[in-house]
């Protein structure tokens, strides 16, 4: 049984609800899954999961969130070279440039990730859910 951590930033509430739903999916598939918001993962936390979903909405000028998520990330990062990571977020505008560098910076560190990076535009609709479950159930 896999350990999974997911771990997300969400300002409106759709980052959030795509985290339950891949909360959901990995316990479903019978991993052991723990949730984090971003200001309570620390790099000390990485070894203590087989895999990690890290989810973080586009903003601004498609960047992760600033204030919170993207130190946490600096962090953390340095401690993922031959880890499972799963990356995750909902937007708004653009057209995905914040998950195509996330994955390019994940393949330069050395991290192994499952998926390409979940977008969802806004709220998730019962499609984006069952995406999000779908995910999830990989992780374990």
């Amino acid at each position: 049984m896999a350990k999974v951590a997911v771990v997300y930033w969400s300002g409106t509430g759709n980052t959030e609800y795509m985290a339950n739903s891949i909360v959901e999916g990995a316990k479903g598939a019978g991993a052991e899954v723990e949730t984090f918001t971003a200001g309570d993962f620390s790099p000390a936390k990485v070894a203590e999961f087989d895999v990690i979903a890290f989810g973080c909405p586009s903003m601004g000028e498609e960047v992760l969130e600033e204030s919170e998520f993207a130190p946490m990330w600096d962090e953390v990062k340095g401690e993922l070279s031959g880890k499972k990571v799963a990356l995750f977020g909902s937007y708004g505008w653009g057209d995905g440039e914040w998950m195509r560098n996330w994955v390019a910076e994940c393949n330069e560190i050395g991290a192994t990730l499952i998926g390409e990076g979940l977008m969802i535009n806004e709220t998730p609709d019962d499609e984006g859910v069952e995406e999000c479950k779908a995910l999830g159930a990989s992780l374990a």
